[in-house]
This record gives C-alpha cells, sequence and structure tokens, in this order.
C-alpha cells in the first residue's frame, strides 16, 4: 500500500439532516491496493459518509480528492464517472435479463444502432473470465443463486475504469463457499490496485479480509487503525465508547422437551423447502436453529407460523391438534413470526414507530375494532422505554431508525399482543455489535418470562449463545438436536457442514 498519497481522502466532512449532524468534522482515507473497513454501531454515520464519497449526497462541509484532484459528485454517476462504484446489500440488477445484458447495461454495443447481442455476450465473458468466474453470459440472471448475482454486480462494477469499489454488507446472505469465493475475487481486485470499502458486521470477516479499520462513533472520527495493530475486543469498545456489555448467562434448559411437557409438538411437518420435521419446543424454551443457506430454515420457521400451509403433517399447541391456515390463525392461539427481511416483509418504512408498533394489535382485533389513538401512544411509549427504542419521538418514521432499533420497534410489535411462541428469523441481522447483544439480551429475558422462542440466525456462535438447545438443518431436513451446552462452534460447524451419507 502506498502510504504516501491515498488514493481516496475526505477531509473535515460534515454532514447535516436540519438539527441532526449525522458527520461532524470526520477524517478518511483509502489506499490503492487496500480493503479498508467502516466501523461503527448504527446511526454512527457509516451510511452517511458512504454516501459523501459515492455522490448520493453533498457534504455540507469538507473537500473529496480522488488521486489527489478535488472532485464535487452531483450524483452517483458522477461518483462512477470519477471510478467510484457501489455494489448493495440489495442487488439493484435485472433478475428478467441475462447475465451479459446486467454487466453491461447502458454501455451495450451497438452495430447500426442496434444492441449488437453477441458482442456484448463476448465482452461480458471477458470481464468474468477477468475474474475467474465461470457463469454462462447468456443465462437469465433470475436463475442465479445470490451469491452469483453478487459477483455479477461485482463484474458490472469493474467494467468500468473503477479505482474504488464499495461493497455494502456483501456478505450478509451467503454461505462460508460462497463467502469464500467472493473473497477470492476481492483479492484479485486488492492485486490490480482498487481501493475497496467492505462494510460489514460479521467480525470475523472484517479480520479475514481487511487491511485498515476506520471507527466512527455519533457522527465522529474515532480513529483509523490497521487491523494487524487492534485487538478484536479494543475494537467493540472503541466502537461502543463503553466497556462491552457481555451476553447475560441464563439458566438453561438442557434436556429435550418430552412430548407432553412441550408447548409446541410438530411431527412430520412438511412444505416448500422443508421435509418431515420433527420439533419440539418446550415453555420458556430458546430453540436455535442452525443450517447452512438453503437449508430450510426460513421453511420452517414459515411452516410452524401458517406464512406457508404445511403439505404434510401435524402441529399440536399444548396437546391440542392445530392447524395453521395462515398467519391470522397463528396469531390467534399466541404463535407469531419475526421475518428475516425487515423492510419488504416487517416494517413500513413511512409509518411512525407508533403506527408499526400497533399493526400486529390492530390486526388481531380486526378492521372494525379500531384502535383508539390514544391507546396506541400509550402503548407505543411503554415499549419504547422498555426496549430502549431510539429515537424516543414515537411519531419518528421506521425508515429513519437504525437497523438495531428497527428489530426493535418489530419484536415490539409482536410482544404487544403476549404471544406464547415467538419464531425469529436472522434478527441481528445487519445490526452493530452493541445492538446485537441488547437483543440477544431481550430473548433471554423474554424465556426466562415463559415465552418460547425459535432462534434463527447464520451466525453459529450466537445461535450457541441464545439457545438452550441447537436443531440442526441439512437439505431441509432436521438431522440432529442437541443441547447447546454440549456443542461448540466447531462442532456445530462439522454437524451443519457434514454431507448425508447415501443410503447403503
Amino acid at each position: 500500500m502506498d502510504e504516501a498519497r491515498p488514493l481516496v481522502e475526505l477531509t473535515d466532512a460534515t454532514v447535516r439532516f436540519g438539527a441532526t449532524v449525522a458527520l461532524d468534522g470526520v477524517d478518511f482515507r483509502m489506499f490503492a491496493g487496500e480493503v479498508h473497513s467502516l466501523m461503527g454501531e448504527n446511526g454512527a454515520g457509516k451510511s452517511t459518509l458512504i454516501k459523501a464519497i459515492t455522490g448520493v449526497l453533498a457534504p455540507d462541509a469538507g473537500t473529496l480528492t480522488i488521486a489527489g484532484d478535488r472532485v464535487t459528485f452531483a450524483s452517483p454517476h458522477d461518483a462512477q464517472d470519477a471510478g467510484v462504484s457501489t455494489v448493495y446489500q440489495e442487488i439493484d440488477l435485472l433478475p428478467n435479463l441475462s447475465v451479459a445484458e446486467n454487466v453491461l447495461l447502458g454501455r451495450e454495443p451497438r452495430r447500426l444502432g442496434l444492441i449488437a447481442h453477441r458482442t456484448m455476450r463476448e465482452r461480458a465473458a471477458e470481464i468474468l473470465a477477468d475474474l475467474g468466474l465461470a457463469i454462462d453470459p447468456a443465462s437469465p440472471l433470475g436463475i442465479h443463486s445470490l451469491a452469483i448475482q453478487q459477483l455479477v454486480a461485482i463484474a458490472r462494477a469493474i467494467s468500468t475504469d473503477v479505482k474504488v469499489l464499495v461493497l455494502d454488507e456483501p456478505t450478509s446472505s451467503l454461505d462460508l463457499d460462497e463467502v469464500a469465493e467472493l473473497f477470492r475475487v476481492i483479492r484479485e481486485l486488492k492485486q490490480r490496485g482498487v481501493a475497496i470499502l467492505f462494510v460489514s458486521h460479521f467480525l470475523d470477516q472484517v479480520y479475514e479480509i481487511c487491511d485498515r479499520i476506520t471507527v466512527l462513533r455519533d457522527g465522529r472520527l474515532v480513529g483509523e487503525y490497521l487491523t494487524t495493530e487492534l485487538l478484536r475486543i479494543d475494537l467493540v469498545q472503541k466502537m461502543l465508547g463503553r466497556e462491552v456489555s457481555f451476553f447475560k448467562a441464563r439458566e438453561r434448559i438442557e434436556a429435550a422437551p418430552e412430548e407432553q411437557e412441550a408447548f409446541l409438538s410438530a411431527r412430520g411437518v412438511s412444505s416448500a423447502g422443508i421435509a418431515g420435521a420433527d420439533v419440539d419446543i418446550a415453555e420458556g424454551e430458546v430453540l436455535g436453529i442452525a443450517g447452512l443457506l438453503g437449508s430450510g430454515r426460513t421453511a420452517l420457521a414459515r411452516a410452524l407460523t401458517g406464512v406457508d400451509r404445511p403439505t404434510s403433517g401435524i402441529i399440536r399447541l399444548e396437546q391440542r391438534d392445530t392447524r395453521f391456515d395462515s398467519p391470522r390463525k397463528a396469531l390467534s392461539l399466541g404463535v407469531v413470526y419475526s421475518s428475516e427481511n425487515r423492510r419488504t416483509e416487517g416494517l413500513v418504512g413511512e409509518m411512525s414507530i407508533v403506527q408499526n408498533i400497533a399493526l400486529a394489535l390492530q390486526a388481531q382485533k380486526g378492521a372494525l375494532r379500531r384502535i383508539a389513538p390514544a391507546r396506541a401512544r400509550e402503548l407505543a411509549l411503554s415499549w419504547v422505554e422498555a426496549l430502549d427504542i431510539r429515537p424516543a419521538d414515537i411519531d419518528t418514521p421506521v425508515r429513519h431508525l437504525s437497523g438495531g432499533n428497527q428489530q426493535k420497534v418489530m419484536l415490539a410489535r409482536l410482544l404487544a399482543i403476549s404471544p406464547r411462541l415467538l419464531v425469529l428469523d436472522e434478527p441481528t441481522r445487519g445490526i452493530d455489535v452493541g445492538a446485537k447483544v441488547e437483543i440477544q439480551n431481550l430473548v433471554g429475558e423474554m424465556a426466562d418470562n415463559g415465552l418460547s422462542v425459535v432462534f434463527i440466525s447464520a451466525e453459529l456462535e450466537e445461535v450457541l449463545r441464545v439457545g438452550d438447545r441447537v436443531a440442526i438443518l441439512r437439505d431441509g431436513r432436521i438431522v440432529e438436536t442437541a443441547a447447546s451446552a454440549d456443542l461448540d462452534v466447531d462442532s456445530l460447524m462439522a454437524l451443519v457442514a457434514r454431507p448425508d451419507l447415501p443410503e447403503a
């Protein structure tokens, strides 16, 4: 890395949104041929800084230089022209078009005014092969996995003269093999001298792939550090501005609940993505669900909560056979589901905190029994205080909240209807370490108060930390259930990743 001259340098950057100062005199730099991580709690200013260097917004004060030249971006298009490209967590490609059309979208080769499709496919194939990617450029993008689509998005980003590549939570939905392939591509780009900004909440991945870390807190710069010189515990404390609040240990339910003692018992439950699942969940138990991407984690959650109607099997609730024909039926029996996708299946971003919290209770009551506005506000205020939702102004649109606080609003909505079983699908995905610990502690407190919880996470360490027992999924089947106390991360990984042996 060339320490003499940064490729990207943002100096004394200040960004205000009304009375809120999102960035306060922040300095930031990146060097050619390095992978740089931007770390901080949700609301620390990371997204605002990224927007400032990618042309999404113009700082109220400060200067930005690229390769020594002072620049002012009026739009992301201007940033791309200067060599700054971004690949977002929600991939903004067109699945109905081919891989080649997506790679060269807006820059298609033409002949006699018409798109030269053969030439386009040949150019796309060269770009993909240059990254070591064996992807058919003529194939529809939509048939490929999310990981392949992510790599196609990167290929599109570097198909121009890219100097700086911003990767926003690129691994949030990838399994271990897919992360390894992405990291191979990142290292290839690093060797070419591209400066890569890698934004992730996975500390293990940050320490594996990044050379340098910049920490923000409350819109201010805490410091810039070489990854090799910053201990993980020190990083977390710099992000939080205080000593780490560790996960609160609780007395675990280690024995598998007998069927007659289970609050919910499922036998042979099958649906799209899950086959013949047997599950027992005791009152006050946290059952962790572990499995690779595509193993059936979400399919199981949706089948147990009526979101997807099971094609076969029996579900018993307190020893009574039950049919969850819809989420409304499950809701009426105290079984609720929190989706892994907060944006499309969870919150309504334009609605306020109070409106979002009241949604499930209103659905439970029905359209003809409207919740009085005063009651809704009283309810929201009590949950904002109980869960420490910030900001505490219940009229704030939810889209303005950090990821951790959005997740708390989702939990408040579900807890407001006094559920008996709460199924949480990736409740800490995309939130910072401080908010993650708060959610984990909250789950433990709910279980201590008698609430049964199904806790699904791609992070095996988190599943072990939170769950009393862990059910392991492979290829849509629960292959084993074990007490968390009998497992560690390595042994759980071995169970999760072990291929099923063919029958003799």
